[in-house]
């Protein structure tokens, strides 16, 4: 089987997938890699998808699928991955912007060191309508989660399949692949690649993705660092207002019980004037809420995690692996493994 796998969502790129694919080829063909080439069709209308049945009916290391209508970047990688064979797969997209001729150096920066390698363009050819934002969400991403990457958006990136079977991509969550797979315990790297002007089509990115953009992106700074204890968050802040609340309370029983029992004080406003009793008993509302919202999180997580292990585990060696495998062998053939005995 391919060793590695070209995974390229498609959304109206008719243009520019026959250059493409031979592209890829030259490659493969110059390193001798064992490659297989995956084009996910997100519901083009442009006739790509009869481009893509020509590549796949002349070469059979081609596959093609396609979605029934356009469901996202997202959905359409992780499709490709669940349908790749290779060991090592690449994503790419497909307006010829990124360079074929950069694999070789991503498979070498990849080596033993990272379980995912993004790209980075260091040089942009795009107008500054996609650069700027580009920049602002980056910049985000690095000051909200920790993981510093030049290009997040970068489409160019090659992972080890082990990245693909445990982060679960949907939505628009493929911005934010290194951060959720830096979340599990993977490897995270980056390395600057060519970028070439685009020639066919059009750009779908720009300043109106930014806000959706940054919703994602505190949903995913959410999930990464709270999504086994949302207590601590919820629970941190619900504390936070529930004290205000009550400390604005007493203050308010001090300052009543003070004007009913000392005359000096009588001509103070009556307390039910006092903005701070509402502001007060508002708090006390909002805090209660939070901590109640946190436990019921905590529920759906823990009911949620039955049957599932809070780690990943990349290697396993010695006598552990091997008292699991006789204890796989003995439930498949029925009888009695030698180390329970």
């Amino acid at each position: 089987m391919p060793n590695l796998s070209v995974v390229i969502p498609v959304f109206n790129e008719h243009g520019s997938l026959t250059e493409l694919h031979r592209q890829i080829q030259a490659v493969a063909e110059a390193h001798q890699y064992e490659l297989e080439l995956i084009f996910v069709d997100d519901g083009s209308g442009d006739g790509s998808w009869q481009v893509l049945k020509q590549l796949a009916e002349a070469n059979e290391l081609v596959q093609c699928l396609r979605f029934r209508r356009n469901f996202g970047k997202a959905a359409a990688l992780r499709a490709g991955a669940n349908a790749a064979a290779g060991e090592l797969i690449i994503t790419m997209d497909g307006d010829l912007q990124d360079d074929p001729a950069e694999i070789p150096r991503m498979i070498e920066k990849l080596g033993d060191d990272f379980d995912l390698v993004s790209g980075w363009k260091a040089v942009r050819n795009d107008p500054v309508g996609k650069t700027l934002p580009s920049k602002i969400f980056n910049w985000l991403v690095g000051w909200l989660t920790g993981v510093k990457l030049h290009d997040h958006n970068c489409g160019f990136k090659i992972y080890r399949r082990e990245v693909f079977d445990e982060v679960k991509l949907y939505g628009e969550m493929h911005r934010f692949i290194p951060v959720l797979a830096a979340a599990q315990g993977f490897r995270v790297g980056e390395i600057p690649v060519n970028h070439r002007a685009r020639e066919h089509g059009v750009s779908k990115y720009g300043w109106s993705r930014l806000p959706k953009g940054f919703l994602d992106l505190l949903t995913v700074s959410f999930l990464t660092g709270y999504n086994q204890r949302p207590q601590h968050v919820l629970g941190a802040f619900g504390l936070a207002s529930f004290a205000f609340g009550a400390f604005g309370m007493c203050y308010m029983a001090v300052y009543w019980l003070l004007r009913m029992s000392f005359e000096a004080f009588s001509d103070w406003d009556p307390v039910h004037q006092r903005p701070l009793v509402l502001y007060s008993l508002g708090a006390l509302l909002l805090g209660t809420q939070l901590m109640c919202m946190g436990f019921l999180a905590e529920l759906i997580v823990a009911r949620g995690q039955e049957g599932k292990e809070p780690y990943s585990i990349s290697e396993r060696v010695g006598a552990v692996k091997q008292w699991s495998d006789a204890q796989t062998h003995c439930r498949k053939s029925g009888g009695r493994s030698s180390m329970e005995d």
